[in-house]
């Protein structure tokens, strides 16, 4: 909490991991502000030492109904190109955040509430999950990473259906087409979630991390540089002592045996 208001996203930590809350009733609706906390919240969860692996989650209800359409509305052409800059640098803190990330999706994400849901490394959602991105019929297009995040994920002409029309999918449809990659009860998603994030919690983190930014650097370059990128994260891991712990345990010891410490 600031002295002047409560945050709208936090982190709170606990037992290694760190879950990144929306609170900004009762949509949870991304303001300049909102956005703000939200980039405040993705870098403290990228530095600190004892988060290892982020929950995203917006509540029991709802994920995120995206930007405030209200507050942007009123909003120039030169002030929303100052605007958007800092509306995709905070996506992007989340998106870079060298740990794995899973989203906790309960309700609607729709608009910036699915492109903050596409930022992440997994996305764990509930039956009654409808997500999209609407922009289109506000007259405008995504612009915190959805036409760009989407396309890597389900194709391009998946992702130009989708933000064409603007239609919000289910959550079968989603898991159809690979937007999301678990479908649970409501109840279920955020201990579902956790769960997930909680396997590489002690794990070794200078691996998962480079893994992290192989693929995601991989993906938007061609194949002959994306080995590249491969083969230098991979490389640069001998130096580490994880990996002399895992390949020694290996030998003396099996797989699955390995303490790691993160160094």
């Amino acid at each position: 909490m600031t002295a002047e208001r409560l945050l709208a996203v936090r982190l709170e930590v606990a037992d290694g991991i760190g879950v990144i809350r929306l609170d900004r009733r009762p949509v949870n609706a991304l303001d300049v502000e909102a956005q703000a906390d939200l980039h405040r919240a993705a870098v403290e969860a990228a530095t600190r030492a004892d988060v290892e692996a982020v929950v995203l989650h917006g509540g029991e209800d709802k994920f995120s109904a995206g930007a405030d359409i209200r507050e942007m509305a009123g909003m120039s052409h030169s002030e929303m190109l100052v605007h958007s800059e800092r509306l995709q640098a905070a996506f992007t803190a989340v998106a870079d955040i060298p740990k794995p990330v899973v989203a906790a999706i309960n309700g609607f994400a729709l608009g910036g509430g699915c492109e903050l849901a596409l930022t992440a490394d997994h996305r764990v959602c509930g039956r009654d999950t409808r997500i999209g991105l609407p922009e289109i019929q506000l007259g405008v297009i995504p612009g915190a990473g959805g036409t760009q995040r989407l396309a890597r994920l389900v194709g391009t002409g998946r992702a130009k259906n989708l933000i064409f029309t603007g239609r919000a999918l289910g959550a079968e449809e989603a898991l159809d087409i690979g937007l999301v990659d678990e479908v649970l009860p409501a109840e279920d998603v955020l201990p579902a979630a956790t769960v997930w994030a909680r396997q590489f919690v002690g794990g070794p983190a200078l691996a998962l991390r480079a893994a992290k930014q192989a693929i995601d650097l991989g993906a938007g370059t061609d194949l002959r540089s994306g080995l590249q990128i491969e083969r230098a994260l991979f490389a640069g891991l001998f130096g580490t002592q994880d990996r002399a712990a895992g390949m020694t345990t290996f030998v003396t010891s099996g797989p699955g045996k390995a303490s790691f410490t993160g160094r």
